[in-house]
C-alpha cells in the first residue's frame, strides 16, 4: 500500500488523476472503522491533511463556504455557529471530542450515510457541493450530489472542495433521535430552515431513507401559513414532513418509530422557530 501526502490540491488532483482508484483519506472516521473490521483493504491512499486551503470556513457575500477538509469542531466556532447555526448544531452531536476534531464535512458528503448527521442541514439550506478534477471544477446542487445510500455522483479522480451554503437569514434548528443521548448513530434526524427574507423553509431529513431527504409539499404548505404559533399548523406541519420520510427497519429502529419520531421533531423544530 502506498500513501500520497500532497500539500496543496494542484497535487491531491494530479495523483487522483494517476490513479483515480486512490483511497482520498481525510479524516479517517468512518474508513478506519471499515479497515479495522476488514470490510476494506485499502490500495493506494491520497491522505488529505496537509493541504490547508481544504480546511478554510469563510463567509463569500451571502454565503458561506465550507472547505471540504473542515472538521465538525470548526463548523461549530464562532463563524460557523452565527452564520449556519444549524450545521453547529449537527457538529455538536457526532461522536466525541476526538472524532469531532478529526471527522470532517467533507467525509461525510463523500460517505453519503443516510445517518450522516450534516446531511440532512445540508438538504435543508439547499447547498452546492463544489468538486474539482485536474480536467476542472464543477458544482451540483446537494440534491444531485447524493444519489443513493451511500452513493454520490462523485466521478473517478474527482475530489470534494468545498460546499456552499447561504448564510443564515432565519432561525434554524437540527434534532436528532438515537439509542442513548451523546455518541450516537441517528435513529432519525430533522432539520429546519427558516429564510425570512426569501419567505422559504428548508426541511432536512436523515436516517429515514436511501439518502438525505428533503421535504417540498411541507415546506410549501408552511410557507402559505401567515401564524406558525398555532398547534393546528405545527401538527399539520409535523404530518407533511412524516409523509416526506421513507423509513425501513433495521437493527436500530422500525420504520413505523422512525416516521413518528421525525413527526415529533419536525413539530418541536417548528415551534423553536417560530418562538
Amino acid at each position: 500500500m502506498t500513501v500520497t501526502v500532497p500539500t496543496s490540491l494542484t497535487d491531491a488532483l494530479a495523483a487522483l488523476d494517476d490513479d483515480p482508484a486512490g483511497l482520498v483519506l481525510a479524516g479517517g472516521t468512518d474508513l478506519m472503522v471499515q479497515v479495522n473490521e476488514g470490510i476494506r483493504r485499502p490500495g493506494p491512499v491520497v491522505a488529505l491533511s496537509g493541504i490547508d486551503e481544504l480546511r478554510s470556513v469563510y463567509r463569500d457575500g451571502d454565503e458561506l463556504v465550507i472547505g471540504a477538509g473542515a472538521t465538525y469542531t470548526a463548523l461549530m466556532d464562532d463563524t460557523g455557529a452565527t452564520l449556519a447555526p444549524a450545521l453547529a448544531q449537527a457538529a455538536r452531536t457526532v461522536g466525541s471530542p476526538q472524532i469531532r476534531n478529526a471527522g470532517t464535512i467533507g467525509g461525510n458528503l463523500g460517505t453519503a450515510s443516510p445517518a450522516g448527521d450534516t446531511l440532512p442541514v445540508l438538504v435543508a439550506l439547499d447547498a452546492t457541493v463544489e468538486l474539482a478534477s485536474r480536467a476542472g471544477t464543477r458544482a451540483l446542487p446537494i440534491s444531485e450530489f447524493l444519489t443513493g445510500p451511500k452513493s454520490t455522483a462523485l466521478a473517478p479522480g474527482e475530489l470534494i472542495v468545498s460546499v456552499r451554503v447561504p448564510v443564515a437569514r432565519g432561525p434554524q434548528e437540527y434534532l436528532k433521535v438515537g439509542v442513548r443521548n451523546a455518541m450516537v448513530i441517528a435513529v432519525a434526524s430533522v432539520a429546519l430552515v427558516v429564510d425570512r427574507d426569501a419567505h422559504t423553509v428548508g426541511v432536512g431529513l436523515g436516517s429515514v431513507g436511501p439518502t438525505a431527504l428533503a421535504a417540498p409539499d411541507a415546506c410549501s404548505w408552511l410557507g402559505t401559513q401567515s401564524d406558525w404559533r398555532g398547534d393546528d399548523v405545527a401538527h399539520e406541519f409535523a404530518a407533511r414532513v412524516a409523509d416526506a420520510a421513507r423509513p425501513i427497519d433495521d437493527h436500530r429502529g422500525r420504520a413505523s418509530y422512525r416516521r413518528h419520531a421525525v413527526g415529533v421533531m419536525a413539530r418541536r423544530a417548528l415551534r423553536r422557530c417560530a418562538a
